[in-house]
């Protein structure tokens, strides 16, 4: 296993508040549309997405994140204007929210192949409870009755044969996908893209031996993810895997793929290294799209690397990933050798492991 403790990030016997749900969508004010659209992003992506600025603070970006249902769960905020030496933190949440991904009321149906089931209000209140004082009193008085389980190791083979559960959890580990690969593969099929700016790199990508270096910033800088996610794909991490692939494919070109774009350029730079900074807002997924079309792929402890390597369909691919996703969790070599069969485990100090 990876640790006894159950990660704050995957405790789902957390009570969440309950936000309001605006009656009608979000309207951006001026300050965050320009704001916005002065770093690259479209007024019609600031609409869809209802990003918009607090009213007595027009400092502060607001970012709702509404699920597929369109009910408002969490809000997150960003100051334009921050000062390392005056300001505490850049981006911060409200408190005690459900977290869930961004742009879920915005998803579409563009992935039409990929054909699931999916648990209505109706059977989660009979497995679970209802929400509500009702809901919390059975799970309290009535455990017994309660059909809800919460992932809390790296791999959990007992879920195969369960009926009629309620399933919590991230369920990131590759032995729960490595035997129905070539099915996902048929299903999970990326919608044609139109941008020829992403045909020539995947042309490129398509004609030498490609690599995919996939480095999360962002958030994961932020004080109350740096603590969780940090120090573990350093810069040390990624030079450590590139060496190792290059030692078994000289000629390796490097398709750096970044949330930090102007931190990669900054970072890799020679003629061995390609930047990509095509895709933003609602395309930003074709990012995975280029990552599956490389021949191997190096992987940030992200699960959009992990899933840009798994549609990879190259058959002799080489795949790195960190030691570990999390940093309350321990490295256990054979165990994750196991889980994770085929993976090249890099570890913070650039070491094969």
């Amino acid at each position: 296993s990876l640790g006894n403790e159950v990660d704050e990030y995957y405790r789902p016997r957390r009570q969440f508040r309950k936000m309001k749900t605006p009656k009608e969508p979000i309207r951006p004010k001026p300050e965050a549309v320009k704001y916005l659209t002065e770093r690259g992003i479209s007024e019609e992506v600031i609409k869809r997405y209802q990003i918009t600025v607090q009213t007595e603070h027009p400092n502060i970006l607001v970012f709702p994140f509404l699920d597929a249902a369109g009910r408002m769960q969490f809000v997150k905020y960003r100051k334009t204007d921050f000062d390392r030496e005056k300001d505490k933190n850049k981006e911060w949440c409200e408190a005690n929210c459900k977290p869930i991904l961004f742009g879920m009321a915005q998803c579409n149906d563009r992935f039409d192949r990929l054909v699931y089931e999916t648990c209505n209000e109706e059977e989660k209140a009979e497995l679970i409870g209802a929400d509500g004082f009702s809901g919390k009193l059975r799970r309290k008085l009535l455990p017994g009755s309660v059909r809800w389980f919460h992932e809390s190791e790296m791999y959990h083979p007992e879920i195969f044969d369960f009926e009629d559960m309620y399933i919590s959890g991230y369920f990131a580990c590759e032995k729960y996908y490595a035997d129905i690969m070539e099915a996902l593969w048929k299903q999970f099929v990326f919608p044609e893209n139109v941008n020829p700016e992403n045909r020539k790199m995947a042309e490129r990508i398509r004609d030498g031996e490609s690599v995919s270096v996939h480095i999360r910033r962002g958030d994961y800088l932020d004080a109350e993810n740096a603590a969780l996610f940090g120090n573990i794909c350093t810069e040390e991490y990624y030079a450590g895997a590139i060496r190792e692939m290059k030692q078994i494919y000289p000629s390796a070109h490097f398709f750096v793929f970044s949330d930090d774009v102007p931190y990669a350029k900054k970072t890799y730079i020679g003629e061995e290294f390609s930047v990509v900074d095509i895709n933003r807002g609602k395309d930003s997924f074709y990012d995975m799209w280029l990552m599956s079309r490389c021949r191997h792929n190096i992987c940030a402890n992200s699960t959009f690397s992990f899933w840009g390597a798994r549609l990879n369909q190259y058959e002799r691919k080489i795949v790195m990933r960190p030691t570990i996703h999390r940093n309350n969790q321990v490295f256990e070599p054979e165990r994750m050798h196991e889980l994770w069969k085929g993976w090249v485990f890099v570890d913070n100090r650039g070491n094969i492991c």
